[in-house]
């Protein structure tokens, strides 16, 4: 009798490469005198949000999307150096065309960061581990900077393993040792539990992938509604998302909560400028151009009001970003019972590196 069962799926092999430090990196590397210094990529010392910062500013806590003068607070000696974008973007070029030396199949998520599939073994290197060596050996001798890498067999553990060693490290995690490795991680470090869940789940008593783990799905959907699936099944190392080389657009934005509702025009339109900072840091990160601004505005009776506007081309620069932001605020004005939230998004994206096609994984013999 012939046997018709499916054949098993292909185990994937995907790395994920992430830049140490990118923006300050590339800022050290190019001036001897910011090396050893702690440095913050944007803001000032007057205003702002920093973009980046060194690891030398990181031990004081100074963090990216923070404001300046909360970064000056934790760091008195903190170098503020304006932002070369067109420079970041040159160097992203030249780091994901060494990725396509190795796979067709590059979902870049930011300049500085991107997840491979290297399933197919091109070049016959062998191991995904040894292709993740040589392409951080490669970034280290054509750009001088150093990236870490995370190599799994899904997307999920890979990111996670690409920060475990960081900064200029590598971690491979096994099929056979994902569930484990997941189920020691302290939860805050998934991608997509923000501080805001990752409160609630401690209020709940999970603090550890295990903890979520011991959850059954029914509580996870309980209490985290459509988004249970995706954390009961994180939590047990599984991940089927595919490696996306047409990534579809999403926007990039920010937004605030206020402690007490806004009424003043002033007040409102200096928190939007907060905001578009912190928005537009983000979209420069990502390396995204996009046509629509989205005004999010939501009333003290919790009554939310959306503004959109569309250009013929892509917005430009923050100025713009937080010009046409500050019209559509001025448009619901004055709002009398007050204003407890505000957001701005750039949506209609274009990435750079997207590319027109998705291929599948041809074979499965390319061990990790």
């Amino acid at each position: 009798m012939a046997d018709d069962a499916a054949p098993p799926p292909i185990q994937r092999k995907i790395i994920h490469v992430d830049m140490d430090a990118f923006y300050a990196s590339v800022e050290q590397r190019d001036d001897p005198d910011l090396r050893g210094r702690p440095v913050a990529v944007g803001g000032s010392r007057a205003r702002g949000v920093v973009a980046a910062a060194s690891y030398e500013a990181r031990v004081f806590g100074v963090r990216s999307a923070m404001p300046s003068a909360t970064a000056m607070r934790r760091c008195p000696d903190l170098v503020f150096v304006k932002p070369r974008f067109e420079v970041y973007r040159a160097v992203s070029l030249q780091i994901r065309a060494i990725f396509a030396d190795y796979t067709d199949l590059i979902e870049p998520l930011s300049l500085d960061e991107a997840y491979l599939d290297v399933t197919d073994d091109r070049l016959g290197r062998g191991t995904a581990r040894a292709i993740a060596e040589e392409i951080r050996a490669r970034i280290r001798a054509d750009t001088g900077l150093t990236a870490s890498a995370g190599v799994s067999y899904n997307k999920f553990i890979a990111k996670l393993a690409s920060d475990q060693n960081k900064p200029d490290g590598l971690c491979v995690i096994p099929p056979h040792k994902g569930a484990a490795f997941v189920a020691g991680l302290p939860v805050k470090r998934f991608h997509g539990v923000g501080p805001v869940t990752a409160q609630k789940m401690e209020r709940l008593g999970i603090v550890t992938g295990a903890d979520l783990r011991d959850r059954p799905l029914a509580f996870l959907q309980a209490h985290f509604g459509s988004y249970a699936d995706y954390l009961y099944r994180a939590a047990r190392g599984v991940d089927d998302r595919p490696v996306r080389s047409n990534r579809p657009s999403k926007s990039i934005g920010a937004e605030r909560t206020f402690d007490t509702n806004l009424t003043d025009r002033d007040a409102l339109h200096a928190q939007l400028s907060h905001i578009a900072d912190a928005a537009w840091a983000r979209v420069a990160k990502s390396g995204a151009q996009g046509r629509t601004v989205t005004l999010k505005l939501r009333r003290a009776d919790f009554h939310t009001i959306t503004r959109a506007r569309s250009l013929n081309q892509p917005v430009r620069d923050r100025a713009a970003f937080l010009a046409i932001g500050g019209e559509l605020l001025d448009a619901q004005l004055p709002v009398a019972e007050g204003i407890r939230l505000l957001g701005l998004t750039l949506s209609g994206i274009l990435r750079d590196g997207d590319r027109d096609a998705e291929t599948e994984p041809r074979q499965a013999s390319l061990p990790l």
